[in-house]
C-alpha cells in the first residue's frame, strides 16, 4: 500500500492505458465495436474498435440550407403566439404548422419560400411591426433540424456520421446544415433525409354529396412509441405503433363518426375509386392504402381501443416500413432542406490513407525517440519519456473508441500535435531537475514543482488558443483542436505527473 500511495500517479496511467486496450481491441466493446447495424458492424469487422470519418473510409459529406424567413424584434408572448401564428399562415395561405412564434426571442418563423416582404406585411396587417426581416431561420430551429437528422441517422445504424450546422457569410441567418455520413454516396444520404419525414395518416371515406373526402386523423408527433418493423400474419410489412392517450381517444370518435367502424365502412377500400380507405402519407404522397379490419373496428366501437390505443401502419416493402420507422421515431423537419452541394470520397480511395497515416506516425514517434535519445543520451530517462508521450495517444484512441469519434485526418494531425507538445513539456521536466545533481527526493519535488507549473501556464495557453477552433464551425480544424485540447488535459492531468514518478525512482534511488 506504501508503494501505491507514492506511485498513485503511475498507477492510473496504467488503469486508463489498461481500459484504453479494451476499448480498442476488445470485441463487442466501444461505440463501433460490434452489437451493431450497417456501417457500426462493419467498424467492428477490422482490428480495432475505431470509426473512421469520410477521409480514412469513404463516404459522402452534403451541405443543405434550410427553407424559411424569419422576422426579428415581434413583440411575441405565451398568449399571443398562436394567434400571430393563425394571422401570418392564413395572411400567407400556408399551413399553420409552417407558422412558428417564439416568445423567448421575439421571433416568426414562415417554414416556407416565400418572400421577407411578404412576411412583413403579414405581421404589420396583424398589428405588429418587426425589426427586420430575413431568409433563414433561427439557431433553434436548426438545432432542431440537426437532432432530428442525427436521430434518423442513428436509427438506420451508420456509424460515424456527423451532422451539423455552420455560419456562411451571408450573414447571422445564412447557415448551412452539413451530413458526413460515411461508407454512402449522395443518393444514400439524401432518399434518407429527403423532405420533411412527416407521417400522417388519413381518413378517405365518401362525402356527404358523394365525392370522395380526405381528413387527417393521426399525426406522427402524436405517437408515444414505435416498435421494429415486423409481418403480419399475411406477411405484409407493419410498423407496430401506440399512441397517446389523448390522440386514441380522439382517434376512436373520428372514426366512429366517419362510419370507418360500420358494416360498410369495413374492408371496403377501393383506392382511389372509392369507399373507406386508411391512407398511410408521407410528405404527403399516399404510401399504402388499407381498409378497416373488422377486428379493430370491433375495438374502436367497444372501447376496448381506448384503453390500449395500438395499431399497425402496414407498408408496401420492408425498406418502406423502415423509412416509416425512422422518420416516425426521429419527427418531422420543421422546414424543408435544399441540398447546395456534395463531397464524395470512394471507399478504396480512403482505404490509401489508413497505411500512410499509420506510417506517419510511426515516422513522427520514431523521429522524437531518436532526437530524445541524442539529447539524453541515457535510456533510463529517454525511454520512459517516449513511452509516456505514446501512452497519451493510446489513451486517445481509447476514448475515440468509447465516444464512437469517426477520424479523419484531422484527428491524426491532432495526435502527432500531441505527441509533440508532450515531449515538450516531458523535456521541460527532465532539464529542470537534472540541472544539477538530486541528492534526495525532496530536492527532486521542489525542482519537479517548477516545471510544472510552466507546463501547466503552457497548456492553459494552448487550450485557451484552441478553444474558438474547438467551438466554432470550422469543419477539419475542430478535430484538430479537439484532439489536442483532450491531449493537453491528458498530459496535464495524468501522464506528466506519472513521468515525474518514474524519473524520481530513476534519479533519487528512494533517497
Amino acid at each position: 500500500m506504501s508503494w501505491f500511495r507514492e506511485n498513485w500517479r503511475v498507477a492510473t496511467l496504467v488503469v486508463l492505458l489498461l481500459g484504453s486496450s479494451v476499448a480498442l481491441f476488445a470485441p463487442g466493446v466501444g461505440a463501433g465495436g460490434g452489437g451493431g447495424s450497417g456501417q457500426q458492424a462493419e467498424a467492428a469487422s477490422g482490428p480495432t474498435n475505431l470509426n473512421y470519418g469520410l477521409e480514412l473510409s469513404g463516404g459522402v459529406r452534403l451541405r443543405a440550407t434550410v427553407t424559411g424567413v424569419t422576422a426579428d424584434g415581434v413583440d411575441v408572448t405565451v398568449d399571443n403566439e398562436g394567434d400571430i401564428a393563425e394571422a401570418v399562415a392564413t395572411a400567407l395561405d400556408v399551413e399553420r404548422g409552417d407558422v412558428r412564434a417564439r416568445p423567448a426571442g421575439d421571433t416568426v418563423e414562415v417554414y416556407q419560400d416565400v418572400a421577407p416582404s411578404d412576411v412583413e406585411a403579414a405581421l404589420t396587417d396583424a398589428g405588429y411591426e418587426p425589426d427586420s426581416v430575413a431568409v433563414g431561420v433561427t439557431q433553434a430551429t436548426r438545432d432542431n433540424i440537426v437532432s432530428i437528422i442525427e436521430s434518423k441517422v442513428d436509427a438506420t445504424g451508420l456509424g460515424g456520421a456527423d451532422v451539423y450546422d455552420i455560419q456562411t457569410q451571408g450573414g447571422d441567418r445564412s447557415h448551412y446544415v452539413v451530413v458526413e455520413v460515411p461508407g454512402q454516396n449522395a443518393t444514400q444520404v439524401q432518399d434518407l433525409i429527403r423532405g420533411r419525414g412527416e407521417v400522417e395518416l388519413w381518413a378517405f371515406y365518401p362525402g356527404e354529396n358523394g365525392t370522395q373526402t380526405n381528413t387527417t386523423v393521426l399525426r406522427g408527433e402524436e405517437l408515444v412509441e414505435v416498435d421494429q418493423p415486423t409481418r403480419n400474419t399475411r406477411g405484409r410489412p407493419i410498423v407496430p405503433v401506440q399512441l397517446s392517450e389523448s390522440a386514441g381517444e380522439r382517434f376512436a370518435s373520428d372514426m366512429q363518426r366517419l362510419g370507418f367502424t360500420s358494416q360498410s365502412g369495413t374492408s371496403n377500400c377501393r383506392y382511389p375509386d372509392g369507399g373507406y380507405c386508411l391512407l398511410t402519407t408521407l410528405d404527403g404522397d399516399v404510401v399504402y392504402d388499407a381498409s378497416m379490419s373488422p377486428d379493430l373496428a370491433a375495438d374502436l366501437r367497444s372501447g376496448t381501443f381506448a384503453n390500449n390505443p395500438t395499431f399497425t401502419i402496414t407498408a408496401n416493402s420492408m425498406e418502406e416500413a423502415r423509412d416509416l420507422q425512422v422518420n416516425l421515431q426521429a419527427g418531422a423537419l420543421p422546414a424543408d432542406l435544399v441540398f447546395q452541394d456534395s463531397y464524395y470520397v470512394s471507399p478504396s480511395f480512403a482505404d490509401r490513407y489508413k497505411p500512410l497515416t499509420l506510417v506517419t506516425g510511426i515516422a513522427a514517434a520514431l523521429a522524437v525517440a531518436l532526437m530524445v535519445f541524442l539529447r539524453y543520451g541515457e535510456a533510463k530517462v529517454a525511454l520512459p519519456m517516449v513511452l509516456t508521450a505514446l501512452s497519451e495517444v493510446v489513451i486517445l484512441l481509447g476514448f475515440a473508441a468509447v465516444s464512437g469519434l469517426a477520424l479523419d485526418l484531422s484527428h491524426l494531425a491532432g495526435f502527432i500535435a500531441v505527441i509533440g507538445t508532450g515531449v515538450d513539456d516531458l523535456v521541460i521536466i527532465a532539464d529542470e531537475v537534472m540541472t544539477e545533481e538530486v541528492s534526495s527526493s525532496r530536492v527532486f519535488q521542489s525542482r519537479f514543482r517548477k516545471a510544472l507549473w510552466v507546463i501547466g501556464a503552457a497548456a492553459a495557453t494552448t487550450i485557451l488558443a484552441m478553444s474558438p477552433l474547438a467551438v466554432l464551425s470550422l469543419g477539419d480544424l475542430r478535430g484538430f483542436a479537439l484532439v489536442t485540447i483532450l491531449g493537453v488535459l491528458v498530459g496535464v492531468i495524468v501522464t506528466r505527473p506519472a513521468y515525474g514518478d518514474v524519473l524520481r525512482r530513476l534519479l533519487t534511488d528512494n533517497r
